[in-house]
């Protein structure tokens, strides 16, 4: 497991657990951000990324964006880009 800020643009990866407070946990799940979506990575610009998850692009900051660790997802390699 790795921070989403590891992730480069165009791949998709999967969240496999979320840290922080009780507050940024049900901030980030409000958002979408829970345990086994996967999530696609539009753009990254100094660690803030633009994601897409479930059809909607949401930003994120480095901050948050580090709280989201992730794994790629089954068969696909670092910088593939496929699910």
């Amino acid at each position: 497991m790795f921070p989403l800020t590891m992730a480069k643009a165009g791949e998709t990866v999967q969240i496999r657990k979320i840290s922080g407070r009780d507050e940024v946990r049900q901030h980030l799940a409000e958002l979408g951000f829970v345990v086994n979506s996967d999530v696609r990575v539009i753009s990254e610009l100094d660690g803030n990324l633009i994601v897409l998850l479930r059809g909607s692009r949401i930003a994120l900051d480095k901050t948050m964006a580090n709280r989201i660790l992730i794994s790629y997802v089954d068969g696909a390699a670092p910088g593939s880009g496929t699910l």
